[in-house]
């Protein structure tokens, strides 16, 4: 089981050598084709490491991070060089000094989950300075819950695909449905419905609309409108002008279940600001003809409407617009609740949203509680080591940045989450200590001082499911440990012994005594539920190598509060959706009102900066790899052009610059550039061209943090700016740049390379 599905594989001389996925999966991921020859992959880190510089000259600032050598060291040496700092640090600067970074998709399984190891290990230490959100989901994590109380129902507990196919008339889909990404979900997945689903509503009558500067972000047959990129809340507010100036808005529905709809449509109209949100003014923003915007409204209030939205529209400035207008506009309909009908959000950014959920609590390794209360979003790390002191606003709060002098990372590589990767090298400059554990040498690794080799998921068993896949899967070692690697576990349960709390951080139990512990505690709940599905002992499972669950079918998003919304209100301050949010309204932000509004972007064709970096692109999630995982596999490869991730452009806007299919260009704007490769590709929208992000980071002269990224990185480009004051949410997902032809000597990938 891995986060792109579960599989069989056949091994041959301590790796992978052949994968073959589930027989009950009907679209299986072909990411799966990245695992063979992964465990002994040359980028694979040996033994424990320690930079050279930190070794000789001890701990403190250095900007020759990720330029200079190692010294490999043994794993007692390693362990007691860390534990030492780990006290000088904590005796010296307390414990919100530390930086406790991870991302959490290392690891597919459920005890051997980085983000789970290595928050038990810093808490029983005394706590760290923690992050809140995901560079995925960092707007709509804070503006969700103050419009619809709530986040992850929106993705657990969404309106299930089999729903969808047999009730919705119109899907009307803002950033489509973008199948590649589908084939992943956090923790594992059995079962990739997307695709059948769709098929399944198209061949009752029903409709698509994908609204995306991209053609292929909707599987099969639909209607395809390549707007302006960023400009979906401008056709959104277009749409809901149509509703409320012809009628079409569900009255009923929006005194009973929401608040502050007549403050929004004082905006809408033009009351507020002389400026009314027409078709015609969306048009002139987006590019799609006004007559379009008003036949599509009225198509939508004609029949079963569900409105989505992807979750790529709040990676961008003023995320929080885009989902919180989705709502905005469900709502005028008036179908939220009705099977097939209402809002989603996320259906194409995860094999989650449209699965049905499991009714049990998943085996969890308890992380203990933090006694540090500082924090950040997850997408100011840079802010957080450049800015020590500081203060700044966070959803309402005004909070400070802690002087952090040691970040201990485990699991995730921000060099393909974080913007501005020259910043962020600088603000990595600035700890005493940077702590790393990694199964491969990433561009993470490069810039640590203390670099840990951890197996990956294939060289040890664990647990696998997650909150929406039927299959509770026993993973079995696949391979043996490569070289010197260790389990995070074995590496914390020796750190917490030398430092004094290693019985309580073990409770005296090896890694396969956990597995089996959180597997019975799982049983219980099991057995518990009088619905219960067959839940065999610890030794039979593990035979057996998967049980399935119980799953809740026919989910409808927010039924129960249409129902009955006294008995079941939402946990927002009303108890209903908050259209107008008084609590937002009064943080007195200037870049996120108290309703849904327009923000011109700064990084987007209709603005200033367009005359100097004439193309926009769409830094979008890779259909060869999860982010930036295992981008050394074949499929990740078998993507490349001349070694270089690919770049599409339209034909017509490749003509204007000489450019021909298979080029290599140097992409770039005032913050960075980067090598790619050239792929002609009508399904992209003119003016737009779309760069995923993962290729690993590969700088020409690693010495310098502005140096150019010859393997295709885009965010050596994106602003390192947050979605607004109220989320700080990642903006990687657009940027503004032009693109010509590389025309000298090709430098070499060093990416898969292991530093000296």
């Amino acid at each position: 089981m891995a986060h792109w599905g579960m599989f069989d594989v056949e091994s041959a001389d301590g790796d992978v050598s052949a994968v073959h996925p589930y027989a009950g999966d009907a679209d299986p991921s072909p990411i799966l084709g990245n695992l063979p020859g992964s465990v002994r992959h040359r980028a694979r880190i040996t033994g424990p490491a320690v930079r050279r510089g930190w070794l000789e000259s001890g701990p403190g600032p250095s900007e020759v991070r990720g330029a200079d050598e190692f010294v490999a060291v043994s794993w007692d040496e390693l362990t007691e060089l860390l534990a030492r700092e780990l006290r000088r640090i904590v005796d010296r600067h307390g414990n919100r000094a530390i930086f406790g970074g991870s991302y959490g998709w290392a690891s597919a399984g459920r005890f051997h989950h980085a983000q789970s190891q290595v928050h038990r290990f810093l808490n029983m230490l005394g706590g760290y300075t923690r992050s809140v959100h995901t560079y995925s989901l960092g707007a709509t994590g804070v503006i969700m819950p103050r419009v619809v109380g709530t986040h992850w129902k929106l993705f657990a507990r969404s309106t299930n695909w089999d729903v969808i196919a047999a009730n919705t008339d119109l899907m009307v889909c803002f950033g489509g449905v973008p199948l590649k990404n589908t084939a992943v979900n956090g923790g594992g997945t059995s079962e990739h419905p997307t695709r059948g689903a769709l098929d399944r509503l198209r061949d009752r009558g029903g409709e698509v609309v994908s609204i995306s500067p991209l053609r292929d972000d909707l599987h099969g047959r639909c209607e395809w409108i390549a707007p302006i990129p960023g400009s979906d809340v401008a056709i959104m507010l277009g749409l809901a002008h149509v509703l409320a100036s012809e009628g079409l808005h569900d009255k009923d529905f929006l005194d009973r279940y929401c608040v502050g709809y007549e403050r929004f449509e004082s905006y809408l109209l033009g009351i507020d600001d002389g400026v009314a949100k027409t078709p015609e003014w969306a048009s002139a923003l987006s590019g799609m003809p006004a007559e379009q915007i008003v036949a599509l409204a009225r198509r939508m209030a004609a029949g079963r409407t569900m409105v989505t939205v992807t979750w790529s529209l709040q990676r961008v400035r003023y995320g929080e617009q885009a989902p919180w207008m989705g709502v905005t506009l469900a709502a005028m309909l008036g179908q939220i609740g009705l099977p097939g009908g209402g809002f989603g959000h996320g259906y194409g950014s995860m094999n989650e949203p449209g699965l049905a959920p499991v009714p049990y609590p998943l085996p969890t390794l308890f992380q203990g509680s933090n006694p540090v209360s500082d924090l950040i979003p997850v997408a100011a790390i840079a802010d957080l080591l450049l800015r020590p002191g500081e203060e700044f606003d966070f959803d309402g709060r005004r909070l400070t940045f802690p002087d952090t002098r040691l970040v201990y990372w485990a699991g995730g590589n921000p060099f393909h989450h974080h913007q501005d990767l020259a910043r962020l090298r600088r603000a990595l400059a600035r700890p005493d200590t940077i702590v790393v554990h990694e199964p491969y040498w990433t561009p993470m690794a490069r810039h640590a001082d203390i670099v840990v080799p951890s197996t990956t998921s294939l060289e040890r068993n664990d647990l696998a499911c997650t909150r929406n896949d039927p299959l509770l899967v026993a993973m079995h070692a696949a391979a043996p440990r490569y070289a010197d690697a260790r389990d995070d576990y074995d590496t914390f349960a020796a750190l917490a012994h030398r430092l004094g709390f290693g019985e309580r951080f073990t409770e005296g139990r090896t890694a396969q005594q956990w597995i089996e512990h959180l597997y019975e505690q799982w049983r219980g709940f099991v057995l518990t539920d009088p619905a219960h599905v067959e839940a065999p002992a610890f030794d039979e499972f593990w035979r057996r190598g998967f049980v399935r669950m119980r799953t809740e079918d026919g989910l409808s998003l927010f039924s129960d509060f249409r129902d009955d919304p006294e008995r079941n209100p939402l946990t927002t301050p009303s108890g209903r959706i908050e259209i107008f949010s008084a609590d937002i309204d009064g943080f007195g932000y200037d870049d996120c009102a108290g309703h849904p509004r327009w923000f011109e972007p700064d990084e987007w064709l209709g603005g200033p900066r367009a005359q100097r970096f004439p193309l926009h692109l769409i830094a979008n999630q890779p259909r060869t790899r999860l982010h930036g995982q295992l981008d050394h596999g074949g499929t990740s490869q078998a993507s490349k052009i001349r070694g270089r991730e690919p770049i599409r452009l339209h034909p017509a806007d490749a003509a204007d610059r000489g450019l021909a299919a298979g080029e290599v260009v140097r992409v770039f704007n005032d913050r960075g550039a980067c090598l790619a490769g050239v792929v002609l590709d009508d399904g992209v929208r003119r003016g737009v061209v779309q760069l995923s992000t993962g290729a690993w980071y590969d700088p020409l002269d690693p010495s310098d943090p502005n140096s150019m990224c010859v393997h295709g990185n885009p965010n050596v480009l994106t602003a390192d700016v947050g979605s607004s004051r109220l989320a700080h949410g990642c903006t990687g997902q657009h940027v503004l740049v032009e693109v010509e032809r590389f025309d000298g000597a090709l430098p070499p990938i060093k990416a898969f390379e292991p530093p000296l």
